[in-house]
């Protein structure tokens, strides 16, 4: 039995409607910018104005000119994060529990392949998924940004963007597949993923607004890979970089650990 290619059909369904529904966000908002372009800067300044200092922090709108196209992708990648992340970590706990919630684990762990194994292909599967997902948003938002950038260069930067955003889906990924191995119930694994993705998401939008807890950086992947750094002042930070690989990586280790270690439900 191919693992791999049963788990990629079994979420083919699952991934075009995420891959819609990120490709819906980039437009709509995009298009929003469209209409205000078109209406002038002055229509945008109003925009932003309307909004309270904190709500600009949030939303990572302060010392933006949000007349530049590149800088208003900027404020919308916070929402591109957001629905990657949920989908990795969401994804990550179920592709390694669906056999015991579906109660096929007697069926598959007794062919002739062992746990290791077959934890291996579903994560494979996983991680072409979340790279599905990533190529898909990085052709929108090229495509999008072609039209409205006017001519200034957005091709490496938005590149980065992307770059960073498959690192913090591998990140997810594996928060959810190693809550799904340690705690071996399918629904409370995806909860467990899903409060860990929610918490340093509020984390982030916390520091935000505080800058007195820009020490707490490191508690939330949301914080590794800025999008104003990437798009516009060209790079990644070395420690971060290294942290959300490391975290990824002892997490995976986890995972394959405990899921090889624990009794299964059947």
């Amino acid at each position: 039995m191919n693992v791999f290619r049963r788990e990629l059909r079994a979420n083919r369904r699952s991934l075009i409607f995420w891959c819609l529904g990120m490709a819906l966000i980039i437009l709509t908002a995009m298009g929003k910018y469209a209409g205000m372009a078109a209406a002038g800067e002055q229509s945008i300044s109003d925009f932003i104005k309307m909004m309270p200092a904190s709500v600009q922090a949030v939303m990572g709108m302060s010392g933006l000119d949000l007349s530049d196209a590149r800088s208003f992708f900027v404020v919308i990648y916070m929402y591109v994060a957001l629905m990657a992340a949920i989908h990795a970590s969401m994804l990550g706990a179920v592709i390694i529990a669906k056999e015991e919630r579906d109660r096929t684990s007697e069926f598959l762990f007794v062919k002739p392949m062992t746990r290791a194994g077959i934890v291996t292909s579903k994560l494979l599967a996983a991680v072409t998924n979340a790279a599905v997902l990533n190529l898909v948003t990085f052709a929108v938002s090229f495509a999008v940004m072609g039209q409205l950038a006017k001519g200034q260069p957005f091709a490496a930067g938005l590149a980065r963007m992307m770059l960073g955003l498959f690192l913090l889906q591998l990140l997810f990924l594996s928060v959810g597949s190693a809550s799904a191995a340690i705690i071996g119930r399918p629904r409370a694994s995806t909860g467990v993923a899903a409060g860990i993705m929610l918490f340093t998401f509020l984390l982030s939008s916390a520091i935000d607004i505080n800058s007195d807890w820009d020490v707490l950086k490191f508690l939330t992947p949301f914080k590794y890979f800025p999008a104003r750094d990437m798009m516009l002042d060209g790079g990644f930070t070395v420690f971060y970089v290294a942290l959300a690989v490391g975290v990824a990586a002892v997490l995976t280790v986890a995972a394959y650990y405990f899921f090889k270690r624990r009794d299964l439900r059947v």
